[in-house]
């Protein structure tokens, strides 16, 4: 669903128009001589989307990494 204003009408409540799109995240298609526009909400990105791929970094089964037994290595009171 798409609501649909002339420019004249957007220009005059643009603030108002701004607020109600990012509130129910519907958009607005603004008209002018025949060619349109939309006012759309941009859903925030996860800071998670920015980490690259690195394959290869783990090498062999990442669930034997899960499973490590360190008590042999591990000594209390020694440096």
């Amino acid at each position: 669903m798409v609501m649909k204003l002339s420019l004249t009408k957007a220009r005059a409540d643009l603030y108002k128009i701004v607020d109600r799109v990012l509130e129910t995240g519907v958009p607005v298609e603004i008209e002018r001589r025949g060619r349109k526009i939309r006012i759309v909400p941009v859903k925030p990105k996860s800071k998670l989307d920015n980490l690259v791929k690195r394959p290869g970094t783990i090498v062999g089964d990442p669930e034997e990494i899960v499973h490590l037994d360190w008590s042999g290595e591990w000594t209390e009171g020694q440096s």
